[in-house]
């Protein structure tokens, strides 16, 4: 009950800072003004998400519902890429950060390697706990080598922070979790952190705030890209209260980064 009452108010003083702020949300020039054709050439229909030790897990599967909603419409090809083919656990790295001992970590099966992998039209990369390990350089080579081969690269959470590590934000607008906010803002000081943001959109890059924000964010890329209606009957589908205004995340208030 006190972090909902937390929230609401967070919720009403968030509104009144984006309203002084100098980034402002605006729909890219890209953006449908109408529902694509099921035919079309030009929609991205190859997806890829990125997978690596200790991700978050709602980081991949929140965004992969909605994926998977969209593919009833238009037909899709997912793939899963990790280093190896070995399964992927969400585990965190290290026993301390487990320190109840719990065995609650799923694993995923990718279904290409980055040595391997298709090209693709669509980068999603997920943060976790796993963004800040030092032992992943083919994975940022794989981020660095791959953002400009594809239509688009969208970051969730802390995804930003690996695509910081590779480089590819750099002069870039983004933003990141909220509660990892100030040791990510200082390690990459090249990037123009907005804080305020639940997501932002510089050009093809599309960037979101922490874990269940990359529905939201998600969903404003699915609107600007295949267009309002297929947006608002996915989010009905899904039974979801989505948040559409990207300069609103009340957890930068709650974090008190704004």
């Amino acid at each position: 009950m006190k972090f909902t009452t937390m929230l609401i108010a967070a919720v009403a003083v968030g509104t009144s800072v984006c309203a002084g702020t100098e980034h402002k949300f605006g729909k890219p020039d890209y953006c449908v003004t109408q529902r694509p054709a099921h035919d079309s050439p030009s929609l991205p229909r190859r997806i890829g998400v990125l997978l690596f030790p200790a991700f978050e897990l709602l980081d991949v599967f929140g965004p992969l519902e909605i994926i998977s909603v969209l593919a009833g419409t238009y037909q899709l090809q997912l793939s899963l890429i990790a280093e190896t083919m070995d399964p992927v656990s969400t585990r965190p790295l290290l026993a301390a950060m487990n320190r109840m001992n719990s065995s609650v970590f799923p694993e995923v099966l990718p279904t290409h390697t980055i040595h391997n992998a298709p090209a693709l039209d669509v980068l999603l990369v997920p943060g976790g706990l796993g963004t800040r390990s030092p032992f992943i350089n083919a994975t940022l080579a794989y981020i660095k080598k791959t953002a400009p081969q594809v239509k688009y690269v969208i970051t969730v959470c802390s995804g930003s922070l690996l695509a910081a590590r590779a480089g590819i934000l750099d002069g870039r607008t983004a933003t990141t979790n909220k509660q990892s906010w100030n040791s990510t803002v200082k390690s990459q000081p090249q990037v123009n952190w907005v804080p305020h943001a639940r997501w932002t959109v510089d050009g093809t890059l599309w960037t979101t705030s922490g874990i269940s924000a990359g529905i939201d964010g998600v969903l404003g890329w699915v609107e600007c890209v295949f267009g309002e209606e297929v947006a608002r009957n996915t989010t009905v589908f899904m039974e979801y209260n989505r948040e559409e205004d990207a300069d609103n995340d009340p957890f930068a208030v709650v974090s008190g980064v704004y």
